[in-house]
């Protein structure tokens, strides 16, 4: 993951990482489901192995939901930061959710995703860490 993609993840651990502090949108109730990238490739290797058409979208995601404050405060102890956490403005087209319904996935593919958020982020982190300095 690059470092400066601008997605929510990477954008926490470099804020922690860097002991900068971490921006929340609105109160951070807003949930999210994170899915590994591991998990991820399992998914997609699966869908190319299937020998014959699939019609309609085989959504890959995790089930778990976590708020974007419970995220920002597991990237905070994971990291060991002294980052303070600061709100600012939600944008108006943010939605309060987002979870991918996966039922197709499990149920064609047999697949779910396995990679913990705790684990994922410990791993991200670790690599980010290392590239950071």
């Amino acid at each position: 993951m690059n470092l400066q993609d601008g997605r929510v993840v990477s954008n926490f651990a470099v804020q922690a990482l860097r002991n900068q502090d971490i921006t929340l949108y609105g109160t951070g109730e807003q949930t999210r489901s994170f899915c590994y990238v591991s998990d991820l490739i399992e998914g997609l290797v699966r869908l190319m192995e299937i020998e014959g058409s699939v019609i309609g979208p085989i959504n890959l995601g995790n089930q778990n939901e976590f708020t974007i404050k419970e995220l920002a405060e597991k990237v905070i102890s994971l990291t060991g930061s002294r980052s303070n956490v600061t709100h600012h403005d939600l944008p108006s087209d943010d939605p309060k959710q987002r979870k991918p319904d996966t039922k197709a996935a499990a149920s064609l593919l047999n697949w779910e995703a396995k990679v913990e958020l705790i684990e994922g982020l410990s791993l991200l982190i670790e690599d980010f860490r290392l590239r950071i300095g």
